[in-house]
């Protein structure tokens, strides 16, 4: 097993009333995804090892967002902040905390549905091999936030999210 991992120090606040940690699972990597993502315009996408460690500290201070359907993205309705993210063998591992008292309903609406929910990665500047192929092989980009959304709305099955 292989680790690579990252982190904004952000100092101890004992109960900060808007900081409530998520931790999940962002992505898969040298996996195909299950379906394809936005953007891809139809192909499903695998994201290269080497081009995931390169852009992996560009999640750093990334926003999290999402949906009120929880069924895509909306960049304009960000809930949080990534704090951490680590490679751990296939899985682009994520942390963070959420604006809790910005949005109590929310939160609680998260932490009953968790079982449910995944999330799904935002990037930029995605350089693709052979856009010929059936699955896309991403070998450069930089991640530029996250979305939470149900598992199954997914381009990859694989993720998941946890409210602390």
């Amino acid at each position: 097993m292989e680790i690579e991992a990252m982190a904004l120090e952000m100092p101890v606040v004992a109960g900060h009333p808007n900081r409530r940690g998520f931790r999940g699972v962002l992505t898969l990597v040298g996996v195909a995804s299950d379906r394809p993502p936005a953007g891809a315009r139809g192909h499903c996408v695998l994201l290269t090892k080497a081009a995931t460690e390169r852009a992996l500290a560009s999640l750093l201070g990334m926003a999290v967002d999402y949906t009120p359907r929880m069924d895509g993205h909306d960049a304009r309705r960000k809930i949080g902040v990534i704090t951490s993210a680590e490679l751990v063998g296939q899985q682009v591992e994520i942390e963070g905390h959420l604006f809790a008292h910005d949005f109590p309903e929310l939160v609680r609406e998260m932490s009953a549905a968790q079982a449910e929910l995944g999330m799904s990665y935002e990037i930029a500047d995605a350089r693709v091999s052979e856009t010929t192929a059936g699955v896309w092989a991403v070998t450069e980009f930089s991640f530029t936030g996250a979305a939470v959304l149900k598992r199954e709305k997914a381009a990859y099955l694989g993720t998941k999210f946890e409210v602390a």
